[in-house]
């Protein structure tokens, strides 16, 4: 159960960091700041869930301060989740009227908790719900209506989850799917948790085991929630880290090229606009600027040198090779830095057959590459 509760504890911390940082790039994104709200709000319960954290929290409030504190947070939890899909499905102003709405229930289930907890004998205050005296009314009801909340909340939200998950494509789906699957859970832990309130309000026993399947589905159930929301973004920073990374490889492999054409025409560089430094410093778009930057810079000084190259008989109808145009680049560079004159007009260079900009990087770096071959370029 340690293992778990870690284990827990860690994709929480994972999470909400995620969802901070996307935040911040985004702050304006009403439904992102949802989820991190969702997301906050179960991270800070976590610790007052654990018995030294309770302990540490009664300790400075009073018997029953953790645990209040600990449903308030999970209780608003389930609402900010509400407020994503609310936010998904209406306008900035409708999604912000269907909150209000819904955040009267809210408000009304925490100010009952806690009129109950406050009204409670001090001496039954300090309990957990396997060892609560439910025969106590305000205890009772203290777990009754918070439990029926979650119910209402969870459920609501798993009903729009589930609506999503079934309209989505991939990695989307995927992480509606776990998500709805850990709600899913987390509804009929609560619904169970509530009838069970009821049967010992009533003076009728509860096996044991029957409270450890309860809490064994809730600890499954809440990761799986939090892994379903993550999964989206992680797979999308994934799949944007293997595009850096070939980015980064090919403006590398662009490097002979772009060097003996940028010694030709300097005055073609492209200059950067300048950027909030610290705003994208978290980024990695700087890598993907570098390499889109060296590749227009590398296609238009080959439509400088171009004319040259036509006077030496290599244009795309001429069918050269890479190898081939890169003696032909060379020598045509060589007759531009002495000053010479080219006779004809820019003509087509290593273009490619289809058009898109994957094609053309792989006709540049073909060149690029012969370059190297024919005399090895350092960095």
């Amino acid at each position: 159960m340690t293992a778990v509760i870690v284990f827990l504890g860690v994709v929480l911390l994972i999470a909400l960091s995620w969802k901070l940082y996307q935040v911040v790039k985004a702050p304006e994104d009403g439904p992102l700041r949802a989820v991190t709200l969702c997301l906050a709000c179960v991270g800070t319960s976590f610790p007052l869930g654990l018995r030294a954290g309770a302990r540490a929290f009664d300790s400075l409030t009073g018997p029953g301060g953790a645990k209040l504190l600990q449903n308030v947070l999970l209780l608003a939890a389930a609402y900010w989740l509400m407020c994503f899909y609310l936010f998904s499905a209406s306008d900035r102003q409708g999604g912000r009227v269907r909150a209000r709405w819904e955040a009267l229930p809210l408000v009304a289930t925490i100010a009952t908790i806690s009129l109950a907890v406050l009204t409670t004998p001090a001496s039954v205050r300090a309990h957990v719900y396997e060892t609560a005296d439910m025969r106590v009314n305000q205890v009772a009801i203290f777990y009754l209506v918070a439990g029926l909340y979650l119910v209402y909340s969870m459920a609501s939200a798993l009903c729009w989850t589930w609506r999503y998950a079934r309209m989505s494509t991939r990695p989307l789906a995927i992480g509606l799917w776990l998500a709805a699957a850990g709600m899913a859970g987390m509804v009929a832990a609560c619904s169970v948790r509530a009838v069970l309130v009821v049967t010992r309000w009533r003076g009728s026993p509860v096996p044991h085991g029957l409270f450890q399947l309860v809490n064994l589905l809730l600890l499954l159930a809440v990761p799986l929630f939090v892994i379903g929301v993550s999964y989206p973004g992680v797979v999308t920073r994934i799949a944007a880290l293997r595009i850096r990374r070939r980015h980064r490889r090919l403006y590398r492999r662009l490097y002979p090229l772009w060097t003996v054409l940028h010694k030709a025409y300097p005055e073609d560089t492209l200059h950067r606009v300048p950027v909030n430094r610290w705003r994208h410093l978290p980024s990695l778009g700087g890598v993907h600027r570098r390499y889109y930057r060296r590749v227009i810079e590398c296609r238009d000084g080959l439509v400088r040198i171009s004319p040259y190259l036509a006077d030496l008989g290599a244009h795309d109808g001429s069918e050269s090779s890479p190898a081939a145009l890169a003696e032909h680049l060379r020598t045509a560079l060589q007759t531009h830095a002495a000053g010479g004159s080219a006779s004809s007009i820019a003509v087509p260079i290593a273009m490619p057959h289809s058009d898109d900009l994957e094609a053309d990087v792989r006709q540049l770096v073909a060149l690029a590459d012969a370059l190297r071959s024919a005399k090895p370029e350092s960095r």
